[in-house]
């Protein structure tokens, strides 16, 4: 007994080990199993022409970048389509499921992907629903090219290069004019879409540009939930890259200023933050219409919200900010309201070759709106050298930077310096000596 009870336990010592050698191991992908393209394993194997099977995601980007073979036997492809093999799906995930206590999970069965057949198709269907002012079977369509759009970013490339942009834009301005709070869901539903639908075509932008579309846009970000203010500010702001003239219909819009600022001022995610900027940025751009916005944007606190999210802003939010920040000192009411805030020349030069090369040209370039009409004496040119302004600027002109930047650096620089001259504070001569040099 004693013998018997032994070795059984020694036989249990010697199993832990190859237990614990077994679970630690590192299981590879068949080589059948993987795509000759990526080399990983294949979520959806599709068959071509000449017989090879590829992933369908990796095959569909070799076509697209304008190839012609079949990458593994270079052979002229004959037909670009695309059969799925289910018999290497079923055995991939059969082995998925065998290995799944080494870490491998199950990759899920693929769902056909959608045909420009399918989305024109549908397109007519929402064409004929918004005709006849069905609202419950446009918003059933909507929803049906949105979970396309969902499965993957090919069915989103189907959708768009299918015209289902002008579609939407078309049927968004129809049940707009009606009743905004009476079709809100269906006007949503569409917004949500179109945020990846840019760049629309032309008859589409002219839909989503007309007054009626851009009144029901103001509506969502005034009034719509958190989801829906978002993506008001994402179309709008595309709507606006497109064509910047757009942005003179929206003066007439009451509460627009006070809802992008309010984005800004109480933000519910970084991406309707970063939306919201970029369409300020876009309507505040040097033109004789946009001059007369940027005293509206003023008045409503647009500049101290500005330098508040600047303290700890990250990078992208940090350049966004600072464009629109340089385009409010174009004007004299926003020089003299960002001067007001004791914060502004602190904020600029600590975001001097700390952020990027951007930041640092558009931080250069208000620091010199802000004091080109001052002498050396003035208040900005004297806070600055308080804060270390000189020897930052002179390491971004070692450094290198645009032409125009540098002809306002060196301008910076000459008042400072005599700033410097005047206060007798010279700790040394050599960025005397260097910025001497530099002219």
């Amino acid at each position: 007994m004693i013998l018997s009870w032994r070795s059984r336990r020694n036989s249990k010592k010697s199993k832990i080990p190859s237990q614990e050698i077994n679970s630690d191991m590192e299981i590879s992908n068949p080589r059948h199993f993987c795509c000759p393209i990526s080399l990983d394993l294949m979520k959806d194997p599709v068959t071509l022409s000449t017989g090879i099977t590829y992933d369908r995601e990796s095959i569909e980007k070799w076509i697209e970048d304008g190839n012609l073979t079949c990458p593994v036997t270079n052979q002229v492809l004959a037909s670009y389509d695309q059969i799925p093999n289910h018999s290497i799906r079923k055995m991939i995930q059969d082995w998925c499921v065998e290995n799944r206590s080494y870490g491998v999970e199950r990759i899920p069965t693929p769902r056909v992907p959608v045909t420009p057949y399918d989305v024109s198709e549908t397109c007519k269907r929402v064409n004929d629903a918004t005709r006849r002012g069905e609202q419950k079977k446009c918003r059933e369509l909507v929803r049906k090219i949105k979970n396309w759009g969902k499965e993957s970013e090919r069915n989103k490339r189907c959708i768009v290069a299918n015209g289902s942009g002008c579609v939407l834009s078309a049927c968004f301005e129809s049940f707009a004019s009606v009743s905004v709070g009476r079709d809100e869901g269906l006007l949503g539903e569409i917004l949500s879409v179109l945020v990846w639908m840019f760049p629309l075509g032309e008859e589409g932008q002219s839909k989503l540009a007309s007054v009626r579309s851009l009144n029901c846009l103001v509506w969502f970000l005034k009034s719509g939930d958190l989801s829906a203010r978002q993506n008001a500010a994402l179309v709008l702001k595309n709507l606006l890259a497109l064509d910047q003239k757009h942005a003179s219909a929206l003066v007439a819009i009451e509460g627009v200023f006070a809802a992008l600022v309010k984005l800004i001022k109480e933000p519910i995610c970084p991406t309707a933050t970063k939306a919201s900027l970029m369409a300020i940025f876009y309507m505040t751009s040097p033109s004789s219409l946009n001059e007369k916005m940027i005293p509206m944007f003023v008045e409503m606190g647009l500049v101290s919200v500005i330098i508040e999210i600047l303290v700890d802003g990250d990078k992208s939010i940090s350049e966004k900010a600072l464009g629109v920040l340089d385009h409010i000192c174009d004007c004299k009411e926003g020089r003299e309201k960002a001067y007001e805030n004791a914060l502004i020349v602190a904020v600029l030069i600590k975001k001097i070759l700390r952020v990027s090369g951007l930041a640092s040209e558009l931080s250069v370039s208000i620091l010199w709106k802000l004091s080109e009409d001052e002498d050396a004496e003035g208040g900005v040119v004297v806070e600055a050298l308080q804060v270390g302004a000189f020897q930052k600027l002179l390491v971004l002109l070692q450094v290198g930077c645009g032409d125009s930047t540098k002809e306002k650096l060196k301008e910076l620089l000459k008042l400072l310096n005599l700033c410097r001259v005047r206060l007798d504070c010279f700790d040394s001569t050599a960025d005397f000596k260097y910025l001497k040099r530099s002219y």
